[in-house]
């Protein structure tokens, strides 16, 4: 009832916006030749005062009569037309009020009943909240209207705050990191998850805030690769060559041969000059390298070794041709490339798995994510607010 009570309201105000202009009448204006009309009247009077007055002959009298007669009735028949037209523009007028106050209400009373639920009983935000179903809005916004009333709950911080980094709600992640490890304590995965958001807040930096952080992960979980890798790039960051590239040998010498995070670990070992291992590309799958491929690779010599991984490369490139709908293979594709050291392929590579998956999507997100990492340029993409699987996962 409500509802229909301020439709009314609001329609009314809208008709009396519309009308008021239009109920306005035109002040009452003389015609513009009713001079004219007084002066032929005078004349006739004057002619007749001259013909009595014997000042005219009665011949000369009745032709003048009959000139100032013929532009009398020209004269009047103006204001009659004038008339005729303040008359029609009196009932376009009436007609406009017509319209205005009947068909706005009509059109939108018909579209609310084509389109709309009028029968749909009301939905408070109360009610939607206590059956939020799938909806990541409403259970986000269910977490924080808990957090709102218990502020130091921080189990309900660490929940939130890698799905807060996930949506880019950057500033919110770091917060609800660092409320978690203030009330529950640090760990590995807070410790990384903070510094992670701070690096992305920071158009990939990694600053001191977050290079204390990724210290702090590893100090407490030795194996956590992420925290390693950032704390490489730091290092890489600020000119440290040698110290950069001896944490992403050890990483890589800790790693599985077919560890998905590889590929990006081999492309900072070659930035600091070290020499890439020979599985620049991660898990089998289509073009990827098999088991009996890595240890093969083991006994090659350095150049059979890379034209072996050339093979590898270009043959994943041949079967993404065929088959494009696949994110991972593109990953891996755009690192293989960086590692070979050809940059135009990569590049190429980017923009072609960019045209399959959008960088608005998240496939396209982590396209971006890496490009940025590897420095690539993927123009046109927004900061997408994730980064390369590394290992540990939130």
């Amino acid at each position: 009832m409500i509802l229909w009570t301020l439709l009314a309201l609001m329609t009314a105000i809208v008709a009396a916006a519309l009308l008021y202009p239009l109920s306005r009448r035109p002040e009452a204006l003389a015609p513009d030749n009713a001079g004219e009309i007084e002066v032929y009247r005078d004349q006739m009077k004057e002619l007749d005062r001259d013909r009595a007055g014997g000042l005219i002959s009665a011949e000369d009298a009745e032709y003048a009569r009959a000139e100032i007669g013929r532009r009398l009735l020209v004269a009047a028949g103006k204001e009659s037309g004038a008339g005729l037209e303040a008359s029609k523009a009196s009932g376009l007028r009436k007609m406009a009020i017509g319209i205005v106050t009947v068909a706005p209400p009509a059109i939108g009373l018909c579209l609310y009943i084509m389109l709309g639920s009028p029968g749909l009983p009301d939905q408070p935000l109360e009610a939607r909240l206590e059956n939020p179903g799938n909806d990541m809005n409403l259970l986000v916004a269910k977490a924080e209207r808990h957090l709102a009333q218990n502020p130091n709950d921080g189990s309900g911080w660490d929940i939130l705050a890698p799905i807060y980094f996930r949506t880019a709600r950057l500033g919110d992640a770091e917060l609800a990191y660092r409320n978690a490890i203030r009330l529950i304590g640090p760990s590995a995965t807070r410790l990384s998850g903070l510094g992670e958001t701070l690096v992305v807040a920071n158009d990939g930096i990694v600053t001191e805030d977050a290079r204390s952080a990724f210290e702090e992960a590893v100090r407490l979980e030795p194996g956590d690769v992420r925290a390693r890798f950032y704390v490489g790039v730091g290092l890489e960051q600020t000119g440290k060559a040698d110290e950069a590239r001896a944490i992403f040998e050890r990483i890589a010498e800790g790693s599985p041969a077919d560890a998905p995070w590889m590929g990006l670990i081999n492309e900072h070992i070659a930035k600091n000059g070290g020499t890439a291992s020979a599985a620049p590309v991660a898990p089998p799958s289509p073009g990827g390298p098999s088991t009996d491929d890595v240890a093969a690779a083991e006994s090659m010599s350095q150049g059979d070794r890379q034209d072996m991984i050339r093979g590898m490369v270009d043959s994943l490139a041949s079967k993404l041709g065929e088959d494009p709908n696949n994110i991972e293979g593109w990953l891996r594709l755009v690192r293989s490339y960086m590692v070979l050291g050809d940059r135009d392929k990569a590049q190429a590579a980017l923009k072609t798995g960019l045209g399959h998956f959008p960088a608005e999507g998240n496939e396209g997100r982590q396209l971006v994510a890496l490009a940025k990492e590897i420095g690539l340029s993927a123009e046109g993409a927004a900061n997408p607010g994730v980064t390369p699987n590394l290992g540990a996962t939130q």
